[in-house]
């Protein structure tokens, strides 16, 4: 394992700011492990996150997917719980379904709920709540258009939160794509959680940003070229 991680350091400047190019290119070519790794981007973010009016949050859908199977549950009833069940969800119910999470069962990775629902929906807030799973109307999850947010959920979104530390990481592509999906992916991201910058930062708003895969190593971006591109 050492052995590994020394290889795919080897080289690595770390004082250097990568273009969005070179540093997709050095990921994809030290990835060196049996499994498909996940692209993962670390954004350092020039704010308070104790004050409230400075919490940084959004959902960005991937224009070139996730590279994984989704799978979603809806809290819907008639109509929008048929319309659910055509766009691929896999769980769609009312208050059996909530029996279903309340008891442990959590064989999902998206909850979508039509505002009707959301009485069923928080009597089990305190279980979806931790596991980031609570549907938001914020993040769309929360909407009477659940056969939208379902095929939204499935092409491949991503969720972003910040954390106490001031960062915001998420994992937006895997390895094996092409390198302009990858960076097409990275360019998204970026460019959602700029446009969720909230009215009274002031200053520098995105200070860093680094990307690497799920077992490499990290590296940082030039912000000039990712912010401008």
């Amino acid at each position: 394992m050492a052995k590994r991680i020394k290889a795919a350091k080897e080289g690595l400047d770390k004082l250097k700011m990568y273009s969005l190019n070179e540093a997709v290119q050095q990921l994809k070519n030290r990835s060196k492990v049996k499994f498909d790794e996940t692209v993962d981007v670390a954004i350092n973010l020039g704010i308070d996150p104790k004050q409230s009016d400075q919490l940084v949050r959004g959902m960005v859908a991937m224009p070139n997917g996730l590279g994984k199977t989704v799978r979603v549950a809806v809290f819907a009833k008639g109509d929008k719980a048929e319309a659910a069940k055509k766009a691929g969800a896999e769980l769609v119910g009312g208050d059996e379904l909530a029996e279903e999470i309340s008891k442990g069962n959590f064989n999902f990775d998206v909850c979508i709920a039509s505002p009707d629902m959301m009485g069923v929906v928080g009597k089990i807030g305190k279980i979806l709540g931790p596991k980031g799973l609570m549907p938001n109307p914020k993040l769309g999850t929360v909407t009477p258009n659940v056969e939208a947010a379902v095929k939204a959920a499935k092409a491949g979104q991503v969720e972003f939160k910040v954390e106490k530390a001031a960062i915001i990481h998420a994992g937006v592509a895997k390895v094996s794509f092409a390198e302009d999906a990858i960076m097409g992916n990275i360019k998204a991201f970026v460019d959602a959680v700029a446009k969720a910058k909230p009215a009274g930062v002031k200053g520098e708003y995105i200070k860093k940003i680094s990307i690497s895969t799920t077992m490499g190593p990290g590296m940082k971006l030039d912000l000039t070229d990712v912010l401008a591109a």
